[in-house]
């Protein structure tokens, strides 16, 4: 009797300490409606024969049934929903008879409605990721598309979708239910989906999986092993003869991988790795050791060579935009540039070429009255004002600095080779006067800047010149060489300042002073004195420099 009490308690112990220490499993399921689906009762292989399982919904006591022609039934140990529907949502029971896994399971099932992009035709598909995955840069890695289903659904095919768009290429291997992704990159993260194609009871049936896919750039190195069937030697990794596991306790940012093996006939080859998740500085130098037994590997992590060739191009292209935006932005400040430099690094004393003008002023002599007072105002006015007054240059103007009883041809011969620049004026309003042919100065001055002393030329236009080919061809090869300057002046005190934009394009063109402008010397008083006395004297003064004191000088005779 005692033998028997204790065979039956020894039978009935383990059920009622196994009912005492198990929980219910509880899932939380999401499934698309319209989609096959089906949960499996077992997650883990059971440890004595034969498991017996009964599915039931909650709250119902009735058994799911297990006629294969219904929509829901069991198979086994699985429920399968052939296809699920909305109403299908609820709670799922599954119930054991196994005393070694826990004697009761349930999935909370939802059923949503989601478009998918192997079937519909929006472009902006609401695609929840039900499946994370990660794939490494710079290496061939597999993306899996999740089939959770009985060994009787056959798998027909599977297609690939990235961002809605279907996968091809030369870098995409589609095998079975992996995608294999040759050389991975950065641009090949985003929104995956596959869409496959099962056989179930000679019916065809389309499951879709969404999977968000995220790059990494984690090391990996694989250490490989081959060893005799008899050898139990222990392989690991060690740091600092310390296990990385412990070494890394804490932060995990290096770990040792699961160990995988190869059994052939005459020796095992055994694969356990290494991953690094982020490589510091600290890293760097320290030999990480793989052992097996009495035997070792390890390997050295070296701080990389440096690229001087990206050095090298990022130094030319920093420095060829450094020349193009020089370049732009001296040919936008061109003249003020050069203007503040001879201002501020002129030289002192006057320039020995020889010359003593620094311009000659070549202008239209009016046929009628009416067309003279601009020409004249901005020739004998404001030239002198702005060109001489202001900025000191010295001008040669005919009618005003001849002397008289000179010949004409030998005035203009004369000064023309005494002035270092030779300013044209072209009135629009007087193209019909050729400059060439009618007056002796103009062919003077024009021939002798073109051809004999090679002269630089300021052309000022008056308006606006439409039609430079009622000009003589002189003109024209001046205007084409040298360009012109347009007067935008309204002949008021505001034109006449050497600041404004019209006078710096003038005043670029001329040559650089190399003193600065004096205020000019003006002769204030003259006293007539009588010719035919024995005794004359005559009073005459100058301005002193701050123009206000006269300085007297007297002569006697």
């Amino acid at each position: 009797m005692l033998s028997l009490l204790l065979c039956v308690v020894s039978i009935a112990l383990p059920r009622f300490i196994r009912a005492d220490t198990c929980e219910d499993l509880t899932l939380q399921e999401m499934a698309s409606v319209d989609q096959p689906t089906a949960f499996n009762c077992i997650y883990s292989l059971p440890t004595s024969g034969k498991v017996d399982a009964t599915w039931y919904k909650y709250p119902s006591k009735i058994p799911i049934s297990k006629n294969k022609q219904s929509r829901i039934h069991q198979d086994q140990n699985w429920i399968l929903f052939l296809p699920v529907k909305g109403e299908d949502s609820g709670i799922y029971q599954c119930h054991t008879n196994d005393t070694d896994i826990c004697p009761r399971m349930q999935v909370n099932l939802t059923v949503f409605e989601q478009y998918w992009c192997g079937a519909s035709e929006n472009s902006q598909l609401n695609v929840s990721h039900e499946y994370k995955q990660i794939l490494q840069v710079g290496r061939d890695d597999i993306l899996i598309c999740h089939l959770n289903f009985p060994n009787n659904f056959y798998l027909d095919s599977v297609k690939w979708y990235k961002d809605c768009i279907e996968i091809e290429g030369e870098r995409f291997i589609s095998r079975g239910k992996k995608l294999l992704v040759k050389n991975v990159s950065v641009e090949d993260r985003g929104n995956y989906e596959c869409e496959a194609s099962l056989t179930h009871a000679e019916k065809q049936h389309t499951v879709f999986n969404s999977i968000s896919v995220t790059v990494s750039s984690m090391l990996i190195v694989n250490c490989n092993i081959t060893d005799s069937w008899d050898n139990t030697n222990p392989r690991c990794w060690r740091v600092n003869n310390t296990l990385v596991d412990d070494y890394y306790g804490e932060s995990k940012r290096i770990q040792e991988g699961i160990e995988n093996y190869t059994i052939f006939p005459e020796h095992i080859f055994y694969t356990v790795n290494i991953t690094f998740l982020e490589v510091k500085m600290e890293d760097y130098g320290h030999p990480f050791v793989c052992h097996a037994g009495v035997s070792a590997a390890y390997f050295i992590l070296t701080l990389p060579v440096p690229d001087f060739r990206a050095y090298l191009i990022g130094g030319l292209l920093i420095l060829t935009g450094a020349v193009v935006s020089a370049m732009c932005i001296y040919n936008i400040f061109k003249i003020d540039i050069v203007l503040w430099y001879r201002s501020s690094f002129h030289s002192a004393g006057p320039i020995e070429d020889g010359k003593l003008y620094d311009a000659y002023v070549l202008y239209p002599k009016p046929q009628r009255e009416s067309q003279s007072h601009d020409v004249d105002t901005l020739v004998l006015k404001i030239l002198p004002e702005v060109l001489e007054r202001q900025c000191g240059y010295k001008l040669f103007i005919f009618g005003r600095d001849e002397f008289p009883g000179q010949a004409v041809v030998n005035v203009i011969d004369e000064n023309i080779r005494l002035c270092r620049r030779l300013i044209i004026v072209i009135d629009p309003d007087e193209l019909s006067l050729d400059l060439s042919k009618n007056l002796s100065e103009e062919q003077i001055a024009v021939y002798s800047a073109l051809i004999q002393d090679g002269i630089k030329v300021i052309l000022i236009e008056l308006g606006k010149v439409k039609d430079y080919t009622a000009l003589p061809e002189s003109i024209q090869y001046i205007k084409q060489k040298h360009g012109a300057v347009q007067w935008s002046g309204d002949f008021t005190e505001q034109s006449q300042c050497a600041k404004t934009e019209f006078w710096k394009k003038v005043r670029y063109r001329m040559p650089p002073k190399r003193w600065p402008p004096s205020p000019p010397v003006q002769l204030l008083k003259h006293t007539p004195f009588d010719l035919t006395a024995s005794k004359w004297e005559a009073h005459a003064g100058f301005i002193s420099p701050d123009g206000k004191n006269i300085i007297p000088r007297v002569v006697h005779s």
